[in-house]
């Protein structure tokens, strides 16, 4: 009976101006973005939009009271009441009722069996349990904040006493969110990803070549590679498997990896890493390329096993590991993750690769995908390479972060998309997407080459915080063609539904999202490298075995391959 009480005591206290709110947001949360949805991902979303509508509604009323604006009749307010709360109820049923229509249209445009149902009763129960946990924390919010306002008063105003009460409650529920909450998980998925890290993988024994990074002859430790390291080294292309497909002579890729224990600092590894490709004999191959994984320090073999069928195996590439988190973990908490060891790796290199004979040494390349794309994009200078450029860079899926993607995006041609831009002259750099460049292939280039490959529906690429009170720009006609038709913009609702998208870009079929498919590499990286050699009939070849390999191998999604995106 006294439970009872309470639950009703507790709806009876809540807003209706907030309810009514919280319930078009709701209805916004179900409309498509750029990922397909699960109930669960669809509940929990909507109920944390529902949250923020009605916490919007109630501070609304608290502010109208606040600055004493004249109130309706009870009467009038509860006739206005009931339109809208029957108003907001059939937007709600309306938008359910959709929702897997919505969803349908993702999936149509990326290839996937469509849903016969969005589980409505599923998502509203975990929409209702997330907004009552949301509602609590508000609550207890505003009790630690009357309870700090009360206690001023004694010696300041009423008034400012309120202000100075619920700045002080907003910053020491940040201080608890962001220095223990946000910390602790931290430190708890970095020492479980380090505990994964060090696994020896019986699959994958230590290499007996002394040609090979970890091998017994080898600068680096097979144990010392870690997860990651070791995966890059002991798969990719042979010898034998590139003149299958190439029916021309081909050398086995020189692969140089160093992880994170095999130095104590970034300087360290990085001349590590510089010893071994030179013990390799990588300076001698037609093609060196940097690579920069991503946040755990996985490298798309989608990527790497391309350009290396491509030049026929007379490619050297180096890389190093520079954290054990994940890129989507590391670029919401601390973007600033690899940068230090991207640039220490390139100087070393670089340096090096200068004090060679022009005409003797490789073309320089930069790579790197997600997290490793806005890393690599800060590891190199333009003003040191003025006098001696590197040959290009292929990014692909740059992070909303990454500082020169923006700045290009933003000052495109006008006329190109935000999803596909031009940029002056396309003699510097390219966009791709699955459909290829914009940009006619035998247009001429400058002395470096630089090509994003990017899809319009990579939530990691173009999310971005002023999604939540501006429409951006890649939503304009023309869209992607990866992206739904039904998808329009909401205020706040739509930031948010990225923001979820950016957590499971990863889940989505090869060729979408932020799966980078090996057929669309094979364009960039002749694009970047300047390929002549294969004809279109054995390049049709190479993209068809690429991609049944990748898919064979399981790397299509998160799912099938644990370690996709880092």
């Amino acid at each position: 009976m006294n439970l009872a009480r309470f639950i009703r005591r507790q709806l009876l206290s809540l807003s209706g101006v907030g309810l009514m709110l919280g319930a078009l947001f709701f209805a916004a949360a179900l409309t498509p973005t750029l990922i397909p949805r699960s109930y669960l991902t669809q509940g929990v979303l909507a109920g944390g939009c529902f949250a923020i509508g009605y916490f919007a509604g109630v501070l609304w009323r608290r502010l109208w009271h606040y600055l004493e604006l004249p109130e309706p009749s009870a009467r009038a307010r509860s006739i206005a009441n009931a339109l809208a709360a029957a108003a907001c109820l059939l937007v709600v049923i309306v938008f359910l009722w959709r929702a897997a229509e919505w969803q349908n249209s993702i999936r149509a445009v990326m290839k996937m069996a469509p849903v016969e149902t969005a589980h409505p009763l599923k998502v509203c129960v975990i929409a209702l349990i997330t907004f009552v946990v949301l509602l609590v924390l508000g609550r207890l919010f505003t009790l630690l904040a009357r309870f700090l306002a009360e206690h001023t008063r004694r010696v300041i105003p009423r008034k400012l006493a309120n202000v100075i009460g619920v700045l002080a409650a907003g910053l020491l529920f940040w201080s608890i969110a962001s220095n223990v909450l946000i910390r602790t998980a931290f430190n708890a998925l970095d020492s479980s990803f380090r505990e994964l890290d060090v696994l020896l993988e019986p699959e994958r024994p230590q290499p007996t070549d002394p040609g090979r990074t970890g091998s017994p002859a080898s600068l680096v430790k097979w144990q010392e590679l870690g997860r990651m390291g070791r995966r890059f080294i002991a798969s990719g292309p042979t010898a034998t498997e590139i003149s299958a497909v190439s029916g021309r002579p081909a050398q086995d890729p020189i692969r140089v990896y160093v992880g994170l224990a095999g130095g104590a600092t970034a300087q360290a590894r990085a001349r590590l890493a510089l010893e071994e490709l030179k013990r390799q004999h990588g300076f001698d191959r037609k093609i060196l390329i940097v690579v920069t994984p991503t946040g755990t320090g996985w490298i798309d073999p989608a990527a790497m096993d391309t350009v290396e069928y491509l030049h026929h195996g007379d490619v050297a590439s180096v890389a190093m590991q520079y954290s054990y988190l994940n890129s989507p973990m590391s670029l919401l908490f601390q973007p600033e993750y690899g940068a230090e060891a991207a640039r220490a790796l390139f100087a070393e290199i670089y340096g090096y690769w200068t004090t060679l004979p022009k005409d003797g040494r490789p073309k320089l390349y930069l790579h790197g995908l997600s997290l490793g794309a806005m890393n690599s994009e800060k590891s190199a200078e333009l003003f040191e390479m003025i006098g001696d450029p590197i040959a290009g860079a292929l990014w692909s899926g740059a992070p909303f972060e990454s500082r020169l993607w923006r700045s290009i995006t933003a000052n495109r041609n006008p006329g190109s998309p935000a999803w596909l831009p031009e940029f002056r002259d396309n003699r510097f750099v390219r966009f791709m997407n699955q459909n290829g460049p914009t940009v006619p292939a035998d247009a001429p280039w400058g002395p470096m080459r630089v090509v994003y490959l990017q899809y319009a529906s990579d939530a990691i690429t173009f999310f971005a915080y002023s999604d939540a009170y501006r429409a951006p720009a890649w939503m304009s006609a023309p869209r992607g063609p990866d992206v739904s038709p039904e998808l329009r913009w909401y205020p706040i609702v739509t930031m948010l539904q990225l923001a979820l998208d950016m957590a499971v870009a990863t889940n989505t079929p090869m060729g979408f999202g932020h799966v980078y498919a090996p057929e669309h590499y094979v364009d960039a990286w002749i694009a970047v490298t300047d390929v002549h050699d294969w004809s279109a009939g054995a390049l049709a070849q190479l993209k068809e075995q690429l991609a049944a390999k990748a898919r064979k191998t399981g790397a299509g999604t998160i799912d099938e391959d644990p370690d996709r995106g880092g």
